[in-house]
């Protein structure tokens, strides 16, 4: 996981030029830091992996169980909870927090994540907390079932404050192409199922930070139970396994993984033109947190849709005759859930969601 050219040092009768390291690139960080993760990554291998990590590419076969396969990618960071990782020094979970939001996307189209692949950026190479945000990506990967088949380090000198890195994940699933759920089935009468998220989850931390330090906030105070701290960094929640379980039982007509933008911005994503969706407000319980930013942020009730989750990760649309038995299985998969909505017929001029 690691491509930077080989460290030279070159030496004339007077003249020593300077070496990769001295420039500020540590190659065998680099190399220690691969074979911390290979343990890791070794734990996520599925049977159509070919390739170890180390390579130039990976290589990776597509079940010969798929009739009409179809490849689906998604790609995402985790924004600036990364600063609140970096003020808190906890590097432990923020890798799931990565490769969530790339396979619970691809997810919503009715896809199996196949393998992930990260990138890891940064000024100078810190081995024990990368090896820790790796290790939180390969667990994520474990939660969802997917290969840690690659990824890159790179330790660009200059590029990054001390002490900080970037992330990305790239994730690729498959499908059946008659199975792929695109909301082009979704109809008036339907009933939007919210399963439930783990608080902020990757959206809306730069509000966050910002709410949180224009008052004096104690992130080790107690709240409701937990460390502030803890429920802030809860890593975002990877629906996959349930709901592929629940897609081979049941038929799903649309999907949607609620990020930034919050209910309000990503249903309309799987809605056809002509329907609405009808959300009641009072239908799920919302975590604490949510109430707390707002009161103390004073943010509308408006901005707060538009921002996070406010309690639902994932919505589910099925017809109407399946919902009760579609709820009664995933809570008995540990999901929590709740009936939060209706689908109706769009009127001209009206909006794509109304909370009521």
């Amino acid at each position: 996981m690691n491509d930077h050219y080989p460290n030279r040092t070159h030496t004339t009768d007077s003249i020593t030029t300077l070496s990769y390291r001295e420039a500020g690139v540590d190659i065998d960080a680099g190399d220690r830091l691969v074979q911390n993760i290979k343990p890791f990554a070794r734990r996520t291998l599925r049977p159509e992996v070919l390739t170890g990590i180390g390579g130039f590419g990976a290589l990776f076969e597509i079940s010969k169980n798929y009739l009409n396969p179809v490849l689906v990618s998604g790609t995402d960071g985790v924004g600036t909870k990364l600063k609140l990782a970096f003020q808190l020094n906890r590097h432990e979970s923020i890798g799931i927090d990565l490769v969530a939001m790339s396979v619970n996307d691809i997810l919503v189209l009715g896809a199996e994540p196949l393998f992930f692949l990260d990138y890891f950026a940064c000024g100078k190479l810190d081995v024990d907390i990368a090896t820790m945000v790796v290790s939180g990506i390969a667990a994520g990967c474990e939660q969802a079932g997917c290969a840690l088949i690659g990824g890159e380090t790179a330790e660009m000198p200059g590029m990054y404050p001390v002490g900080e890195y970037d992330l990305a994940g790239f994730a690729v699933g498959v499908v059946e192409k008659k199975q792929i759920i695109d909301g082009a089935k979704v109809a008036p009468g339907d009933v939007i199922i919210g399963l439930a998220s783990n608080g902020a989850h990757s959206n809306g931390y730069s509000l966050i930070r910002s709410i949180i330090g224009s008052h004096p906030v104690d992130l080790a105070q107690d709240f409701h139970g937990k460390p502030l701290s803890d429920v802030l960094m809860a890593p975002t929640r990877i629906y996959v396994k349930p709901l592929l379980a629940l897609l081979k039982q049941f038929p799903v007509k649309g999907m949607a993984h609620i990020t930034g933008g919050g209910l309000i911005e990503n249903l309309p994503r799987i809605l056809p033109a002509d329907t609405h969706a009808v959300l009641h407000k009072d239908a799920w319980i919302m975590p604490p947190l949510f109430g707390w930013l707002q009161q103390l942020g004073n943010v509308s009730d408006a901005e707060m849709l538009r921002v996070f989750n406010c309690g639902i990760g994932m919505a589910v649309i099925v017809s109407a005759d399946q919902a009760d038995t579609v709820m009664a299985y995933l809570h008995e998969t540990g999901e929590t859930v709740w009936h939060i909505g209706e689908i109706t017929e769009r009127a001209v001029d009206q909006s794509a969601v109304t909370i009521e």
